[in-house]
This record gives C-alpha cells, sequence and structure tokens, in this order.
C-alpha cells in the first residue's frame, strides 16, 4: 500500500516514514503545502498521513483542495492541533480519522487498517484463494488453514495481487507497492518476492503472463493500465 506522508518536521518524518515502511508500507514523503498540493494533483495514492501545520500553507487548505476536486483518497490528519474545534475542523474538511500528537505507532497502524476498510465498503475484508486466506486486518495468511509467516514485502505483494483476483500486475506496478520515493530497486526484487511466496504457499498459486505481469486466480483480459 502506497501513502503520502504530509510532515515538515523531519525528525518525526524520518521516524515515522522509516517506521511504516518496515511494516510494508510504500511511503514518500513531501515537507510543506505546496508540495503536497502538487503531488496529490499529480500522482496516486492508498492513503495520505496530514499534517496541519505546515510551512508555504496549512494543511486544511489541502484537504478542502482534495476533496474540492473530487479526490476520494483516504487521508488521516495527523497534528498537534488537539483542540475540539481544530477536530471537528478537519473532519469537516474531509478528513477520514484524526490523530493527535504524540502517539504510539501500533495506533497508528490500527487506524490506517480501519480507514482502509471503511473505504474499501468491506465489513469483512478477508481475501481467499486456493486455499490461500489473507487478512488485510490482522496481517495474517493462512494456507489450508495453517499460518505462513511472509515478510512485510512478500505480504504487500500478495495482497496487491489478491486484491484484484485475475488481473495482470505488471512489476511496475508491484514495485510501486513496495517501494517510496528514494529507495533503491533491485532489478530483480519483485521475482525473488513471487519465488518466496510460491515456495511457501504453491507454486501454481500466482501466475505469470510473460513480459506482461503477475495473477492469482483466472486471468482477465488486461485493462489500461494493468501492465506496463
Amino acid at each position: 500500500m502506497r501513502l503520502l506522508l504530509v510532515e515538515d518536521d523531519r525528525m518525526i518524518g524520518d521516524s515515522l516514514r522509516a517506521a511504516l515502511r518496515l511494516d510494508g508500507y510504500a511511503v514518500d514523503w513531501v515537507r510543506d503545502a505546496l508540495a503536497a498540493q502538487s503531488t496529490l494533483s499529480s500522482e496516486r495514492f492508498d492513503l495520505v498521513l496530514l499534517d496541519l501545520g505546515l510551512p508555504k500553507g496549512d494543511g486544511l487548505e489541502v484537504l478542502r483542495a482534495l476533496r474540492a476536486r473530487q479526490d476520494s483518497t483516504p487521508v488521516i490528519v495527523l497534528t498537534a492541533r488537539d483542540g475540539l474545534g481544530d477536530l471537528v475542523a478537519g473532519l469537516d474538511a474531509g478528513a477520514d480519522d484524526y490523530l493527535a500528537k504524540p502517539f504510539e505507532l501500533d495506533e497508528l497502524n490500527a487506524r490506517i487498517r480501519a480507514v482502509m476498510r471503511r473505504h474499501s465498503g468491506r465489513a469483512q475484508p478477508v481475501l481467499s484463494h486456493a486455499g490461500v486466506t489473507l487478512d488485510p486486518a490482522t496481517r495474517q495468511v493462512t494456507k489450508d488453514g495453517a499460518p505462513v509467516l511472509l515478510s512485510s514485502r512478500e505480504f504487500a505483494v500478495l495482497e496487491a495481487l489478491m486484491q484484484r483476483p485475475g488481473a495482470l500486475l505488471s512489476r511496475a506496478q508491484l514495485e510501486d507497492r513496495l517501494y517510496g520515493w528514494g529507495e533503491e530497486i533491485e532489478s530483480n526484487a519483485v521475482s525473488v518476492y513471487i519465488h518466496q511466496l510460491r515456495r511457501k504457499l504453491g507454486a501454481d498459486l500466482i501466475q505469470n503472463v510473460r513480459g506482461v505481469g503477475y495473477f492469482v486466480g483466472t486471468p482477465s483480459s488486461p485493462k489500461e493500465g494493468d501492465a506496463q
């Protein structure tokens, strides 16, 4: 899952980005309101973590502009402004959740999962195919009922594929789910994770179309953007 972190404090930003990457998220980070506006206008993210007190503008302005152009990307406001009026203003501007600083990373992760469940409209977000079950809420995977231990990036690849059964996802699309800006990407990284998943979950679970992409389930005709 690809996140945009909007945070001007370098220490907080470094810590959050590192911790979230360890949890398997691809995290991009901008430090002011103008950069956030530009990035959100040109790129797609699964969720935004938005500070309010920013240079070159205000987080509420970023949020209002996002909603004004009918962009429904989930937004969790992270801020030291913890007054009731600030909470109401953030939610009224279109935030999906509001977390006051300081906070524990476990709580932030729980809020991210809860917001994504609500946004997807799934009351029960468990994904299943060919005896493999993946629960995004608990980040647990089982094969024929037995737990399977996956690394954070193996989990991210499997989740991306199981969210769209039959859809061909290219290596570039899977890399977008794994890496943020500035992270070095080894040329065979996705192939390595696919190999590891097949070893742990069965050789037939993930199929590939040479030169096009990977899929689980019954392959569907590639749609625009499904392969690069």
